[in-house]
Formats: structure tokens, C-alpha cells, sequence
């Protein structure tokens, strides 16, 4: 079965060494995620990248400061939900929100 559905998509960018509450920022808006019944979310780690200041964020011997992203589908509700709440969570990094379309793909178990 194939289920196509409108969706938004929110993508969070921050850097690997951001905390919230004394753990690892992505780890803290997963579980928050996951308490608001949010559909999913992922967490990517970048190998290099930069952002407004231009300082490049690459993976280092002595400190954590690799770029992180954090992508999640759900209804525009949901999301509305979510996101002031990212907003305190975060000290710096961006929101970003596009309108996208889902394909949910369901094959029933081999007989």
C-alpha cells in the first residue's frame, strides 16, 4: 500500500558540542519529540560545514564541534507545537521549514 500525504519538514542546524540541561542538545529534542508524540526525528551528523560566522565546523582531535542536524516530518500542527519549544532549547543554530509531501510505503507481510 502507498500513502501520499502533505507534511512539513523542519530542519534543525547546530553544532555537536551544543547542550540543553546538561546533555547533548540533539539527544534532548529527540527525547522531546518523543514526548509530544512527534512522528519521528533523526539526528545526522555533518562531516564539515559553517554557517553565518563562516568559522568551519569539522571534526577535531580535542573537542566535539562537528555540524548537526536534526530532520523531522509531521503534520504543520504538530510542528507548531514543537518548534517554540526547539526555540528555548537552542542558543544558537537555525530553524529551517519547508511544505513537502510524504510517501508511506506499507508492503503486507509475504504469505
Amino acid at each position: 500500500m502507498r500513502t501520499v500525504k502533505k507534511a512539513k519538514l523542519l530542519r534543525l542546524h547546530f553544532c555537536e558540542n551544543d547542550e540543553y540541561d546538561g546533555k547533548p542538545l540533539y539527544e534532548a529534542i529527540v527525547n522531546r519529540c518523543r514526548e509530544l508524540k512527534i512522528a519521528g526525528a533523526t539526528v545526522f551528523r555533518g562531516l564539515e560545514g559553517y554557517g553565518e560566522t563562516a568559522e568551519i565546523h569539522r571534526h577535531r582531535l580535542i573537542g566535539k564541534d562537528q555540524p548537526i542536524v536534526v530532520t523531522i516530518v509531521d503534520t504543520p500542527e504538530n510542528l507548531g507545537r514543537l518548534i517554540p519549544e526547539v526555540e528555548e532549547m537552542m542558543d544558537t543554530g537555525m530553524i529551517a521549514t519547508s511544505d513537502v509531501e510524504y510517501v508511506r510505503i506499507e508492503k503486507p507481510p509475504a504469505a
